[in-house]
Parts: C-alpha cells; sequence; structure tokens
C-alpha cells in the first residue's frame, strides 16, 4: 500500500546492496526497556522479519545493545521505539511521534552565555537525519490508519526535563522538537557506524516540561506503540 523508495545494506558489507526480497534482510527494532518491546511484538504479531530488542535505558546502552545485534545479524535498518515525552503544542499525549532527525540536545558543554553544542565546540555532530522519504511514508502510513502523528526532530537527552524553564530551553535549541527520549540518537549513532539508516518511532505518554508522574498516560502510549507497530510491514514489505 505504502511503497517507499527502500535502501538496504549489509551491516555486514559496509554499504553494500540487499535485495529487498531477501528473507534475511530483516528490521532491527531497539527499544529500551521490556514493557516497550512487549508493545512492539503484540503489534507485529509474529512478523519475523523484525528482530526486537530491549537495549536498556539511555544512549550509552542503546548504542551498545543496537551495535551488538548489528554485528551479530544481517539487517536492513535500524528503528529505536518507545514511549517519551511531547513537546507542548506540537505532540499531545498519546499521539505518536516519528522522527524528522535523532538530536543528542545535551550533547555539548556548558557556559556563561548558555549552552555550547558539541557542533558548536567542532568536536563532531549532535544530529543524525532519518531517511526523510522513508520517515515520511511511515508517518504518513499511520495517519492513514487514523492514527495522531507528528513528524519532527526527536531530542536524546540523558536527564530528561523536569521543568518548564528546561522544556522552553530545548524548544529554542532544536525548533519544531517533537519529542524528549533517551535513546534514540544511541541507537542511531550505532546505526550510522555499520553504514545502516535509523528511525525513530515514539508514542507520547507525558508533556516535556514540569515532571508530574499522576499525569503520564503510560498505557495510552504503549497502547499507541502497539497500534504503530502493527503498520510497520506494510511500509517496509508491501
Amino acid at each position: 500500500m505504502h511503497q517507499p523508495i527502500l535502501r538496504f545494506y549489509d551491516s555486514a558489507g559496509a554499504g553494500a546492496p540487499i535485495d529487498p526480497q531477501d528473507a534475511a534482510a530483516r528490521v532491527l527494532i531497539v527499544t529500551a526497556v521490556g514493557a516497550e518491546r512487549e508493545a512492539v511484538l503484540a503489534g507485529l504479531n509474529g512478523d519475523a522479519r523484525f528482530d526486537v530488542i530491549a537495549a536498556g535505558v539511555g544512549a550509552a546502552a542503546a548504542a551498545a545493545g543496537t551495535a551488538a545485534a548489528l554485528a551479530r545479524g544481517h539487517y536492513a535498518r535500524v528503528i529505536s521505539a518507545g514511549i517519551a515525552g511531547g513537546f507542548a503544542g506540537v505532540a499531545p499525549i498519546g499521539s505518536l511521534v516519528v522522527a524528522s532527525r535523532m538530536v543528542a540536545a545535551d550533547l555539548g558543554s556548558d557556559s556563561p552565555d548558555g549552552f555550547i553544542s558539541v557542533d558548536e565546540l567542532g568536536f563532531g555532530s549532535s544530529t543524525i537525519a532519518a531517511e526523510s522519504d522513508v520517515s515520511a511514508a511511515l508517518a504518513q502510513a499511520l495517519r492513514s490508519a487514523g492514527l495522531e502523528t507528528r513528524l519532527g526532530p526527536v531530542l536524546t537527552v540523558a536527564t530528561t526535563t523536569g521543568t518548564l524553564a528546561g522544556a522552553q530551553a530545548l524548544a529554542a535549541r532544536v525548533p519544531g522538537a517533537a519529542a524528549e527520549g533517551m535513546e534514540g540518537f544511541g541507537v542511531a549513532e550505532a546505526a550510522r557506524q555499520f553504514a545502516l539508516p535509523a528511525l525513530e518511532l515514539r508514542g507520547i505518554s507525558n508533556a516535556v516540561g514540569p515532571r508530574d508522574r499522576a499525569a503520564w498516560k503510560i498505557g495510552e502510549a504503549l497502547a499507541a506503540l502497539r497500534q504503530a507497530s502493527s503498520i510497520l510491514p506494510e511500509v517496509f514489505y508491501a
């Protein structure tokens, strides 16, 4: 039904083409915790073309777990999936976010004049772009299925935001920021090391800003993630 232009890679072959019909050209989905993994697996309903792992919380655990899985397997691409906070006015609770790019939003240095990104420091890049055609196709497929979905930057942080000032600072730092998680950039960096494209998919459980645990809707976010996961086979293999 939805047929984006897909590019396939061999994780052992530094970008060597893979036949899209090759059954071994699977998609690796990386979550942080078991509940997210179970939601994704429920949505996929036993589709063996996807491998789903829970690599742990945070960018370091996500990168290490992703790299270990890629070293053992044969994959077309990698998806970071889970629940996340949504930025007010962009991604409401219960909605979905597909990343246009994965941004390590707190990778850099503090200073009297404010935050200095690793890019400005000249030490690398804090951003990894998602495949624009594939991300757009996924977002459109989710919308067509009746799921409220935003396409925009997803921020990776080591410490989740708990204040209004913090949320405003991040929104100013990354215009259009849609969601905040803790793993996406780590997954994407590991994929990049294997010459593989990466995407990020998030179900929104809470608003980025003042911490109000009672207002979190984790069940709703996991349900959205499960529904979104059921759409993945038609996007990647239709």
